[in-house]
């Protein structure tokens, strides 16, 4: 296919497989001001096409191939924004605007470009106004798409390889195969007998199948490579009871791991109870997530097809004191309806319960350990001179460590983050790894009650001072359906709730102490509250946002369980009530079969959009 420097004068009549020959975008290039200056090029898989910031000088049309669109902010990991597909334009929105690229756009895999030079593309405007009408649309729906929506152009097709020495793994695939077509779709599995065949093949594969699913298997050393330049995201198959011992990164997959589109499956021995090690692999792997299959089990491997069909449920908890009991509730009543958790996230006290869950911890459990870490006797009762904070944070850490453990967050069952605020670089600071009661801590260090946590030269406190309700950091890593719970919105404190005891004897005497004096309230009311700005982005990334009404509740009354408990719980089934599809389906992407059925052409700017949900 030659290199990304190679180009050639485009002179021919561009007809694109891929685009409706009556589509404004073909008619463009059948402009002789367009055509003739028209460049056609190939970009190796991994290659940059542009960069954020780069000036935008080009219009550019995806012949073959794919490309990827990331955006990078200070200090996070990049933003995956959408792939862009054959027929599709890239570079579109700042060519038009006369702005740099926002963006670092890159092929996936081996791809063939089109690049329109800028006048020209204003002066085929110019002829026939219908281009310039149908970029703007697309331009608008993909912007709406970003936002509110997620990524454009779903990932379709997926790469797995062997990470170290667990056997064979195509029946791993196999198995993945038969639980995403029992979903609808249309989906194959296409190993190395497949490496002869020439590229029009795969394109024609990939056209009529929803799914594709390339596995290579560790001795087949001239297909492996091929894998990573031919998907949209990578998956790197391990033994979770073995260790990675001289792993080394998958040939071919180096663009795809700086995007962070790679990601590992370990697949555990039936007997096991709770994965370990799992940190050795994700430093061996650079994976971004892992995933844990039991043999034996479905549970694995459902949730794994959820993921790669963009039917996967996020759960999302705010922090709030004593009032996020009320997560314990909702999770009662998302188990009772068969709504499947795959993902789960929290600041503060929500996190606390999201880490329960995503250790696996059954109803009865949950109950169990909640009350004996927070309700039946006071976390924060062990009263300080008031120097770093207003208690030691002594029995907090210990309860946490018999609770938690040493559990690493990658062993955690489900893939689970918590947020922490960051005061020495102002930022918030995302724990999706290493120590699951380190981060708690981090998350829960209520400014002036618990003393801050630290992170080498770090001073980390409650994730709820920066961002409570952290529904928008689990839409920018998941595709699916995002369930959220916010316990903050109820009527809170009031003068009655921060005045001073008539008598300290008598507040002492009474035991109302173990609370914690009033300015515990004013504290964590304080650190709780989102900005208008903030809350209102976390939820338009949900999908079904629950409000339990706990205005009854005191924030720092932690013997409020079964109150809190049960409005979480009626709060969830009222909501639940109110959606007319299941949950998993919010964002679920019509099938080619259904399209077929409901008369729809597939047009290339169609596929990016989809009907919001419900």
């Amino acid at each position: 296919m030659g290199t990304a420097t190679e180009k050639a004068t485009f002179r021919a009549v561009a007809v694109l497989p891929e685009i409706p020959v009556d589509s404004a975008l073909a008619r463009l290039f059948k402009q002789p001001r367009a055509r003739d200056r028209t460049h056609w090029f190939s970009l190796p898989g991994g290659s940059k096409l542009f960069g954020q910031g780069d000036a935008s000088d080009d219009l550019y049309v995806v012949r073959t191939g794919r490309l990827g669109a990331f955006r990078r902010e200070d200090g996070q990991e990049p933003h995956f924004l959408g792939i862009i597909r054959p027929g599709e334009p890239a570079g579109e929105m700042a060519l038009i605007a006369g702005v740099p690229h926002s963006a670092d756009v890159y092929a996936l895999r081996d791809s063939e470009i089109f690049a329109v030079p800028k006048a020209a593309f204003f002066e085929a405007c110019d002829a026939d106004a219908s281009v310039m009408t149908e970029l703007a649309r697309l331009m608008i729906r993909r912007t709406r798409q970003v936002a509110r929506r997620g990524p454009v152009g779903d990932p379709s097709v997926f790469g797995f390889v062997s990470a170290g020495s667990p056997g064979p793994i195509r029946p791993v695939v196999d198995r993945l195969e038969r639980e995403i077509a029992a979903l609808g779709y249309e989906v194959t599995t296409v190993g190395a007998e497949a490496a002869a065949a020439p590229t029009e093949w795969f394109s024609e594969v990939e056209r009529v199948h929803d799914f594709v699913l390339y596995v290579a298997e560790r001795d087949e050393t001239a297909w492996a490579p091929f894998v990573p330049r031919q998907v949209d995201r990578l998956f790197q198959v391990a033994r979770g009871d073995h260790h990675p011992e001289g792993q080394t990164p998958p040939p071919g997959a180096a663009t795809l791991r700086a995007q962070q589109l790679v990601d590992l499956i370990l697949v555990q021995p039936a007997e096991t109870v709770r994965p370990v090690g799992s940190e050795a692999w994700l430093d061996a792997t650079g994976a971004a997530r892992v995933f844990h299959v039991l043999q034996g089990a479905n549970e694995g491997f459902e949730r794994l097809a959820r993921v790669l069909t963009g039917q996967s449920v996020g759960l999302v908890l705010s922090g709030g004191g004593a009032r996020a009991y009320a997560h314990v509730g909702a999770i009662k009543a998302l188990r009772e309806k068969g709504v499947p958790i795959d993902f789960v996230g929290g600041s503060s006290m929500g996190a606390v319960v999201a880490a329960g869950l995503a250790m696996g911890w059954d109803e009865a459990e949950m109950d169990e350990r909640l009350r004996e870490a927070f309700v039946n006797t006071s976390p924060l009762d062990d009263i300080a001179l008031p120097l770093l904070a207003m208690t030691h944070g002594v029995k907090v850490g210990e309860r946490l460590q018999r609770h938690f453990g040493e559990t690493q967050i990658a062993d955690l069952w489900l893939p689970f983050f918590c947020l922490s605020s960051n005061l020495t670089t102002g930022a918030y600071q995302l724990h999706k790894r290493g120590s699951l009661r380190h981060s708690l801590r981090a998350t829960i260090a209520l400014p002036g009650v618990l003393p801050p946590a630290t992170d080498g030269q770090n001073v980390l406190v409650d994730g709820a001072v920066m961002k409570n309700f952290p529904a928008d950091i689990m839409r920018a890593a998941h595709l699916g359906p995002i369930v959220g719970v916010d316990v903050t919105t109820s009527r809170s404190i009031t003068a009655d709730d921060v005045a001073r005891p008539s008598s300290v004897w008598r507040w002492i005497w009474s035991g109302q102490w173990r609370l914690g004096p009033p300015i515990v309230s004013l504290l964590m009311r304080a650190a709780t509250i989102s900005t208008g700005r903030d809350l209102a982005a976390a939820r338009e990334a949900t999908d079904v946002l629950i409000q339990p009404d706990v205005s009854s509740i005191e924030i720092r009354d932690w013997r409020a369980y079964d109150e809190a408990v049960e409005a979480g719980y009626r709060a969830t089934i009222e909501a639940l009530g109110k959606v007319t599809r299941p949950i998993p389906h919010l964002r679920r992407r019509q099938s080619l079969r259904e399209q077929a059925t409901d008369g729809v052409a597939m047009t290339p700017f169609m596929a990016t959009t989809r009907a919001p949900a419900e």
